[in-house]
């Protein structure tokens, strides 16, 4: 063991930081798996949830990616509080958004075609597919 020599893991010291997630919390209950989710990551030295705004913020030593694939695993929809305010003020050209809209009214217009034509001898396995 004499002739191991010790060596600093990096030159920069290593702070704490805090990571804001807007994350879709539907119930009481989705707070609680989101909390328990990150409280077995390692560094995480708190986790603030706040219901009302949907936001989830973690303070520690930690990578932000890292936090947000964990969270990704329980809601798929969760994203960097910084990138769901820029999404929310861009807003789409008001021609796209009317063409967006006629496409939707033939989409939703062909799943209730479908649905009229649905049969109730056929088992409701094959129904579900149409309305996804």
């Amino acid at each position: 063991m004499a002739h191991l020599q010790i060596v600093p893991a990096g030159s920069k010291p290593v702070e704490a930081q805090f990571v804001e997630m807007k994350v879709p919390l539907y119930s009481y209950g989705c707070e609680k798996k989101v909390k328990r989710a990150l409280s077995h990551l390692r560094g995480i030295h708190s986790v603030r949830v706040d219901y009302e705004l949907q936001k989830v913020t973690v303070w520690g030593i930690c990578n932000k990616d890292d936090v947000l694939a964990t969270v990704k695993k329980k809601r798929r929809e969760a994203r960097f509080w910084d990138q769901s305010l820029e999404c929310d003020q861009a807003a789409p050209p008001s021609e796209e958004v009317e063409e967006e809209d006629d496409k939707e009214i033939h989409h939703v217009s062909s799943r209730l075609s479908a649905i009229k034509g649905f049969k109730f001898k056929r088992s409701w396995k094959k129904l579900f597919p149409l309305l996804v």
